[in-house]
């Protein structure tokens, strides 16, 4: 049998399969990439026997847990556990803080005659992990701040930089009032565990420089770490630009025709219910910044936007749509950004366009 583990970095990095042991409810709040929970107890015996530790104790609350899950039951998670332990043979398993829980789990299924390890400290022991990891990070790592207007493709230049960081990919939203996707943004907790991996691997890829982009301190529901977030306000910037008219392509793209395949996912048998839901999430997107926009901004765009959805639904033009992210580039996003600048010029340390930036951004000194 492989040892039980407490080599965090070894187990985060590697990929290895994790099967959280952890009642549902638990798991539901976070856990780590590509965890499968397996749970010793479901939420209703948990609170069962936490209602018994606190009323008889220890034992008694063990005795009832052995109650709770015994005979058939017990025979079903064990077979669980011992089919994810043979499909997963350089897995670990884990509870809350590498306690009773998975001590007993891997009793039985040793008892089974399945040997599997455990991460020490269990899942608390790696969090925290984590957490000191990316505020080492925040302290070490030079920071880049990829800036630019709405639609200049900074996410496009992050995929060509080996040592980025896609804060946008891990919160599973685009940072505007638009920034949403068809599917849930993660947990926070799942989005900082996510987020701090990904800084782990640049830095154990010998990355003492990390490119991301400027954002504010929340992404869609996601609130970026305390100390990344004070550190990226120090942070140099380099600006991207790009064309107008390439800019309100890339939108279109992102915001249309990206979100309608989205939707299309999500309702495959009803064309009509993918395109309702478009609808719904530009004009919904547009009523959320009505009161910056001011009334009769917000019902001239609104009216432009309509528009171009009714040619869109009964045609498939969508050139129409052009009218409304132009206007809402150049009314309200451009005189916001523009704003922005001014009050970080002075970080400002390159401006260019795409090739240009990544080409600035390559010959930084990156690596130790």
């Amino acid at each position: 049998m492989r040892d039980d583990s407490a080599d965090f970095q070894q187990i985060l990095l590697s990929g290895a399969a994790l099967f959280d042991v952890r009642a549902p409810v638990e798991f539901a709040r976070g856990s780590f990439p590509g965890a499968v929970n397996l749970p010793l107890m479901n939420d209703a015996e948990r609170t069962q026997v936490g209602t018994c530790y606190k009323q008889e104790g220890q034992a008694a609350a063990i005795a009832l847990g052995h109650r709770l899950v015994s005979g058939e039951l017990k025979a079903e998670r064990i077979a669980a556990w011992a089919q994810f332990a043979r499909e997963h043979p350089q897995g670990y398993l884990f509870c809350f803080r590498g306690g009773l829980r998975s001590q007993l789990v891997q009793q039985w299924l040793a008892d089974a005659g399945v040997e599997y390890p455990r991460i020490v400290g269990g899942y608390k022991a790696m969090r925290r992990y984590l957490i000191d990891s990316l505020e080492a990070a925040a302290n070490q790592c030079s920071l880049y701040l990829l800036a630019g207007l709405t639609g200049t493709g900074k996410t496009e230049v992050l995929q060509r930089l080996t040592n980025s960081v896609d804060l946008e990919h891990h919160a599973h939203h685009r940072g505007s009032s638009f920034g949403r996707h068809a599917t849930p943004q993660p947990g926070q907790i799942d989005f900082e565990n996510a987020l701090a991996i990904e800084v782990l691997q640049r830095r154990t890829a010998g990355f003492s420089a990390l490119v991301l982009e400027d954002e504010g301190r929340i992404v869609g529901s996601c609130n970026l770490p305390l100390p990344l977030y004070q550190a990226m306000q120090q942070a140099p910037l380099v600006w991207l630009e790009d064309s107008f008219e390439q800019r309100v392509g890339r939108i279109l793209q992102d915001y249309v025709l990206d979100m309608q395949a989205e939707f299309s996912v999500q309702h495959p048998d009803d064309p009509d219910a993918a395109f309702a839901a478009l609808s719904d999430y530009l004009l919904g997107s547009l009523l959320r910044i009505r009161k910056r926009l001011g009334g009769e901004r917000q019902q001239r765009i609104q009216a432009l936007m309509q528009d171009a959805l009714a040619l869109h639904e009964r045609s498939g033009d969508v050139h129409a749509h052009r009218q409304w992210i132009a206007a809402l580039l150049q009314e309200y996003y451009d005189p916001m950004y523009a704003w922005q600048r001014e009050q970080k010029q002075t970080r400002v340390v390159f401006a260019g366009e795409a090739d240009a930036v990544v080409e600035y951004l390559q010959t930084l000194p990156t690596q130790d």
